[in-house]
């Protein structure tokens, strides 16, 4: 037997009759061609985002960073859920995952069907004004973009992770950002920065998941971020079993009853077929 199939099932084994929340990250999105920060196919060091104090204080780096995400959510619309969301969603279906707590940014599980979901870190598709709160849809602040801005959102350049796009410091010379409709403030994508805390009310939805999961399973993390290793170690405490299924080491790798080296488009599709056709036998 493969160990990719050993894998599943182990898996299988261990989620069959339990409600599972499922706790996602960057790597169940590298199907889909978006890049992340640290997965094993990186080449070279990985990019470093811009903090949240850097972009409240510095005029300069909003500058650059809307220059950047204008070409970059070009990219980022056009991508699609790949077979591990369809699977996770197929799997909510049928009563096996309760729900979704995920770290990504891209909507790609929603996307892809699931429907209790909790985005942890917020969600490219919507901006924020942080003097007075209001949100506009990221879709309508590109159409702005643009106008403001006209050619500059279709050159070619390399995509990084959350939306983001690789360009010269002389592109964003000439850059205008767009301003709140209402108000006249600093627009903001509606996502956690780093340096940032995670919304308390989110992080409670998001306990509140796991609470009431009779597991976790992690898929394509590696619980670098301290908010996504919080509800792991939750789960641990409480004396509910942990599944990981992620391509290089997890900070929780010494806590989970079940680890599984290998592709989330592969092993998921295989999880949900054993776990429905069980439950319809």
């Amino acid at each position: 037997m493969s160990g990719e199939a050993r894998g599943v099932e182990e898996l299988t084994e261990l989620l069959r009759g339990r409600s599972t929340a499922v706790l996602s990250g960057a790597g169940i999105s590298t199907e889909s061609g978006i890049p992340d920060y640290r997965g094993v196919d990186r080449v070279g060091p990985p990019p470093s985002p811009v903090t949240y104090q850097q972009f409240v204080r510095d005029e300069r780096v909003r500058q650059r960073y809307w220059a950047r995400s204008a070409i970059g959510w070009a990219s980022m619309r056009g991508r699609s859920p790949n077979a591990g969301h369809v699977a996770v969603a197929d799997l909510e279906r049928a009563g096996f995952v309760s729900g979704v707590v995920t770290q990504n940014v891209d909507g790609l599980h929603l996307a892809a069907g699931s429907r209790s979901v909790v985005e942890l870190h917020g969600s490219l598709a919507r901006a924020v004004c942080l003097r007075c709160g209001t949100r506009e849809a990221r879709a309508d602040l590109q159409r702005r973009l643009e106008a403001l801005n006209p050619g500059f959102a279709q050159r070619e350049v390399t995509m990084l992770p959350d939306g983001d796009a690789a360009i010269p410091d002389e592109w964003v010379d000439g850059f205008t950002p767009a301003e709140c409709l209402v108000c006249g403030g600093v627009l903001k994508t509606d996502v956690v920065f780093f340096g940032e805390n995670v919304p308390p009310e989110r992080v409670a939805e998001a306990r509140d998941m796991v609470d009431e999961a009779d597991a976790v399973l992690v898929l394509g993390s590696t619980l670098a971020a301290r908010s996504g290793l919080r509800l792991v170690l939750q789960a641990v405490e409480a004396g509910k079993p942990v599944a990981i299924v992620n391509r290089g080491a997890t900070r929780a790798d010494d806590v989970a009853t079940v680890r599984v080296e290998a592709r989330l488009g592969e092993v998921l599709p295989a999880l949900a077929t054993a776990l429905t056709s069980g439950a319809a036998a």
